[in-house]
């Protein structure tokens, strides 16, 4: 399959710099995925489209400020690390600037508490490094770090929260499951309300985020791991409401992802408890075992996440919608507008 069967034209203007002053003021486009049919509408209207016997998936990661900068020890020329995942003890893996400069053994510093040591080179910027410090690393990180907003966002973001969700509880994450960015604790407890109920599972957000695909054929493009944990709370509900007739509706593509790497470990929809880590690639071809609707944002062209909400919808169902979206001058991105995709023929109880 050919990645240039998921590009389309996105004017730079659409790319959202900015999260909206209220999170629920952003637009809400709906598609079947039975019709094709496109419709527009306000977010807070995705109340018309939840019904009694729902379950609401949840990614509760919460962004770390995984953005440092400092400099070579050696020579004092600047250094940009975005952190990515922690591995053992103070070793991270991490994407670096200017990567050709950094060998192993350089010395990066970031201030007298803290610096760090190139252990080991990766591809495509990639390195493992040591950390060095005097406190507690996570209080640092909060001081010195900035958050990891992606390089096509230029504006600063002057209040971090706004790149967290408001149920965000889990710290690792190099960028935000945005689709939950719509969410208020007040319409959370509308839908409750409606009868729909809410599962949290945890994704940690990493290098795949930041990495454009390197190849020309789906097919031969790798996932990076991710880790992910269910709780057996979150297991039992979701496996309660697929035996009862009610439908999965992931909130972001990071708990679709999560979701259907339990049900290839369990094989199908009686899933419990669970964690470790997913390189699941989610493209058209795909049978999905858990989700049945999706919330999310617009994604890049040829990226892996519209691969994934086109093994959802149909291919050329969400190039139809995009290019709506589009001519509709949605905003694009992170801090975007939002996306419904459901099944009309699918009757929940």
């Amino acid at each position: 399959m050919d990645v240039n069967q998921f590009d389309f034209y996105l004017p730079e203007q659409l790319i959202a710099q900015t999260p909206l002053a209220d999170r629920t003021a952003s637009r809400l486009l709906t598609l079947d995925r039975a019709t094709g049919k496109v419709e527009h509408h306000q977010f807070t209207d995705i109340m018309n489209y939840l019904h009694p016997g729902d379950l609401i998936v949840l990614n509760d990661t919460r962004v770390i400020p995984a953005r440092l900068y400092g400099i070579k020890a050696d020579t004092g020329a600047k250094v940009e690390v975005l952190l990515l995942k922690q591995e053992e003890g103070d070793v991270w893996e991490a994407l670096v600037k200017p990567a050709r400069k950094l060998k192993v053994g350089t010395v990066v510093t970031f201030s007298e508490e803290l610096r760090a040591v190139v252990t080991e080179e990766q591809d495509m910027g990639g390195r493992l490094l040591r950390f060095e410090y005097e406190g507690i690393f996570q209080e640092i990180l909060d001081r010195l770090g900035e958050m990891p907003l992606p390089p096509y966002i230029k504006e600063q973001l002057q209040d971090r929260e706004r790149y967290q969700t408001v149920y965000a509880k889990h710290e690792g994450s190099a960028a935000a499951p945005t689709a939950g960015l719509h969410f208020t604790e007040e319409l959370l407890l509308a839908i409750q309300d409606k009868g729909v109920q809410i599962a949290p599972i945890t994704l940690h957000v990493g290098l795949g985020t930041f990495r454009p695909m390197s190849v020309d054929n789906v097919e031969d493009h790798v996932m990076h791991a991710e880790y992910f944990e269910i709780s057996q709370e979150s297991a039992s509900l979701i496996a309660k409401t697929k035996a009862e007739g009610g439908r999965i509706i992931a909130i972001g593509t990071t708990s679709a992802r999560t979701l259907e790497s339990a049900a290839q470990q369990f094989g199908g929809s009686a899933i419990e408890a669970c964690s470790g880590w997913t390189d699941i690639f989610i493209y058209p071809g795909y049978p999905f075992k858990l989700v049945d609707a999706l919330v999310t944002n617009f994604h890049l062209p040829k990226s892996t996440l519209v691969m994934l909400v086109s093994a959802l919808a149909g291919r050329e169902h969400i190039m139809k919608a995009y290019e709506a979206a589009v001519q509709e001058q949605y905003r694009f991105f992170s801090f975007g507008d939002a996306m419904f995709i459901y099944d009309s023929r699918f009757n929940s109880k």
